[in-house]
């Protein structure tokens, strides 16, 4: 009888596995979602490639900025809530410099097992913050982590918002170098990508990497648009 239960239990247990792997697969996964529409890549032959930088805006924006200036890229950053209503100035002159702002959520908490209101909360406060720097264009969704599941979709399809992941992240496993990141994206980056780097907060390695990725994609044919520029080819 003790064999019979625990050999009836293995089914179970299989079943739950696949639960738990198919859950982890969608809250992950950078091509799929299960409603509205979601973009990594844009299917292209151009040589277009958008530059994202993730979080803040914290006090190293205006280096951020400068370094872009100098490096003649327009940027699209996923700016958080609460960082823009700390630090307003820097979302204005995000704005004035002619970047791309999208939302990513108020708190930068994960969007995944939390309720609809918890959701419409995070993005409209955001986007509430996003309008107070000026900026007029488009604004798509970038998910925390790049976690979603069923609510987080729901809304965005409701709202008719574009979820806005990447193909190349090269600073996103650890600490890595500058060297590290600039060869990474190199190498992994091909016409239509959307590259992510987090250059507000951490080491700086990221934000060295910038003019050394610009130059050398420069060098190879690319251009640097915008996230709402590349959708658009």
């Amino acid at each position: 009888m003790f064999r019979r239960a625990r050999i009836g239990s293995v089914p179970v247990l299989v079943v739950v596995l696949l639960l738990a792997a198919g859950t982890y697969y969608l809250m992950n996964a950078r091509t799929f979602q299960l409603a509205g529409h979601v973009v990594n890549r844009v299917d292209t032959d151009e040589k277009v490639v958008a530059l994202t930088l993730d979080d803040g805006p914290s006090d190293r924006a205006p280096e951020v900025l400068k370094v872009l200036a100098d490096a003649q890229v327009k940027a699209t950053f996923y700016l958080n809530g609460r960082d823009l209503a700390a630090h307003p100035e820097y979302g204005r002159a995000i704005a004035a410099a002619g970047h791309e702002i999208g939302n990513h959520t108020y708190s930068h908490r994960r969007m995944v097992f939390v309720s609809s209101g918890t959701v419409g909360d995070e993005i409209e406060r955001t986007d509430a913050e996003i309008g107070k720097t000026g900026y007029t264009g488009p604004v798509t969704f970038r998910p925390p982590y790049g976690k979603k599941l069923w609510t987080l979709p729901h809304y965005l399809a409701q709202h008719d918002r574009v979820t806005v992941m990447w193909d190349v992240e090269p600073d996103s496993g650890g600490v890595a170098t500058t060297d590290d990141i600039v060869a990474e994206t190199l190498d992994k980056v091909r016409p239509g990508s959307i590259i992510l780097l987090h250059a507000m907060f951490g080491p700086a390695t990221a934000l060295a990497a910038i003019p050394r990725i610009a130059a050398e994609l420069r060098s190879a044919g690319y251009r640097f648009v915008s996230v709402s520029d590349l959708r658009a080819r």
